[in-house]
């Protein structure tokens, strides 16, 4: 028998050092490179919350909606309507909102509160008592993102002042990983 059991080894004749395979290499060196682009894209704030403010005016009337923009799941986010109306508002404001925007958040509440609150198939109407004086009435929502949403969603979200339409625009919610 011999000393040196490398000698004896029936795999000496399959595996030389040379003949390597430099699969494993390049996959490690790839799986790297894309845990360091996470990092970088991460810390630049990419990944967070981007808000954005949309703006229409109809007949006078002036709806600006800011909102979430791209979010992540259990971040919070903004969400404030401001109505300004032509004269002093005297009658009650209603915000129309579809109800499947909704169902990404998880809410602490409106300010101020709604005095009522109805919905159809598809859209909650808040309703909200007109300002003690002036033509605008704000509305912040505090919500943040449902930690099991996954899906972003659209929404036109309308005024309606004395039983009639006012002005509306579209937004939309990207929900990233």
């Amino acid at each position: 028998m011999s000393a040196d059991p490398d000698l004896d080894s029936t795999l000496e004749q399959l595996r030389g050092p040379h003949d390597r395979s430099r699969h494993g290499l390049w996959a490690r060196r790839i799986m790297v490179g894309l845990m360091c682009l996470a990092l970088v894209v991460a810390g630049t704030g990419w990944l967070g919350v981007h808000s954005d403010t949309v703006t229409a005016t109809e007949g006078g009337y002036t709806l600006e909606v800011t909102y979430a923009q791209v979010a992540r799941a259990g971040l919070d986010v903004p969400f404030t309507v401001r109505v300004t109306a032509p004269a002093p508002i005297t009658d009650d404001v209603v915000l129309a909102i579809p109800a499947d925007y909704f169902r990404m958040f998880e809410t602490q509440g409106f300010f101020p509160e709604p005095s009522d609150v109805t919905a159809d198939s598809d859209t909650v109407y808040l309703t909200f008592a007109a300002p003690p004086h002036g033509n605008a009435i704000v509305v912040d929502y505090d919500a943040y993102i449902q930690p099991a949403a996954q899906i972003g969603h659209r929404a036109t979200i309308g005024v309606i002042i004395a039983g009639v339409p006012r002005v509306s625009v579209p937004i939309s919610t990207t929900l990233v990983p």
